[in-house]
């Protein structure tokens, strides 16, 4: 904001503080909003791309969901099925970390560091979670993939909306910078 030569101290403050006598603040500096796993990780362990290929889309079928998912990488050092494991190695276990319960998680980390499980027995509550959370929003996609009319009455709808809200922000901007257009 300091590197804002045509705007003086005074019309900062009033743009990015209080609308004098307002009380209201005017274009006011987003916040970040994340949640507990800000970065999903994707099916090679990386963060989830479509450039890097490793994704899983909203409205995945089950059945293609359960393919990436079982053919993804694991642990390397895991070879053969009696192999011990390390979980913090594995692309899965990060999505343990997202999808699974405390329990889910425990069982999961014991069965692989100790070999009592396999790489696909560790996949399949995952799968499943997986496909419980994207289930839901199917459902919802399905009415609009149907009657495409909604989406674009839903987009419409929007851009008046914005040029509403665009042009009260605007007058807001006008007045706290005391300039007035016919």
């Amino acid at each position: 904001m300091d590197e804002q030569q045509n705007l003086s101290r005074g019309d900062q403050e009033r743009l990015y503080g209080w609308l004098e006598g307002g009380g209201k603040r005017i274009l006011v500096e987003p916040e970040a909003l994340l949640t507990e796993a800000s970065k999903m990780p994707g099916l090679d362990g990386q963060k989830m791309s479509k450039s890097y290929g490793n994704t899983i889309s909203l409205r995945e079928d089950p059945e293609s969901v359960a393919k990436k998912l079982r053919t993804m990488p694991t642990d390397p050092a895991r070879v053969k099925r009696t192999d011990p494991g390390t979980p913090e190695k594995c692309p899965v276990w990060s999505l343990h970390l997202v999808y699974s319960n405390e329990a889910t998680k425990q069982w999961a980390h014991d069965g692989c560091t100790s070999a009592g499980i396999g790489c696909l027995d560790c996949k399949q509550p995952v799968i499943d979670a997986i496909n419980r959370e994207l289930a839901p929003m199917r459902e919802r996609a399905r009415a609009y993939l149907e009657d495409p009319t909604l989406v674009k009455n839903i987009i419409a709808d929007g851009c008046d909306r914005a040029k509403r809200l665009a042009a009260e922000t605007m007058r807001e901007v006008r007045e706290a910078m005391g300039l007035s257009y016919p």
